[in-house]
């Protein structure tokens, strides 16, 4: 007999345990102790919370509106080209390489912001509205500059610091392209 519970005793056992849960679940559908079907005890009046009063309310005041801040003019810092003395150590005109982009008038057009690297047509617009149109006015910026651009950039947030705009510029404006080739690529 002890071999008999030995060959067999864990397979009686798991019998044993599975008719005792078919036993649980089929009375347990008869009201068998299942807490949700048994309806909840009547509470009494006096253990109800009261509601609070309206002067036990307190009262908050509306917030303070909210003030735009109009965005900083920003200087341009590049006299109008009439004042600009010609510069004795720059080449001629006539010796520029072929590459290079056309010197623009001060016609008010500014420059071609797309040459930066990282500054497309949507943000060339969004630029030009900041009124930013030169590349000498992204080169003199200063940390407080670069941070008031940056904070109204919206989903170009981080891109002037990422991008080096104020390396790019000081390239641009000074016409050194070589430079800028040499460290940002071809335009």
């Amino acid at each position: 007999m002890q071999q008999f519970f030995m060959d067999y005793g864990l397979y009686l056992l798991i019998a044993l345990l599975i008719g005792i849960a078919v036993i649980f679940l089929a009375t347990r559908g008869r009201g068998g102790g299942a807490l949700e079907d048994r309806p909840a005890p009547p509470v009494a009046d006096a253990h109800r919370p009261s509601a609070p009063a309206a002067s036990d309310i307190p009262v908050i005041p509306d917030p303070a509106p909210v003030v735009a801040v109009p965005p900083l003019p920003l200087v341009d810092p590049v006299p109008p080209v009439a004042d600009v003395a010609p510069d004795p150590v720059a080449p001629p005109a006539s010796a520029a390489p072929v590459d290079a982009a056309p010197q623009q008038a001060d016609t008010g057009a500014g420059d071609d912001l797309l040459r930066l690297k990282g500054v497309g047509p949507k943000l060339k617009a969004q630029l030009t509205q900041l009124g930013v149109t030169r590349f000498a006015q992204i080169a003199a910026w200063s940390d407080n500059d670069l941070a008031t651009i940056d904070a109204q950039l919206g989903a170009f947030k981080g891109r002037p610091v990422r991008d080096q705009w104020i390396d790019q510029a000081k390239y641009l404006a000074a016409g050194d392209l070589a430079g800028f080739e040499a460290k940002y690529g071809k335009f």
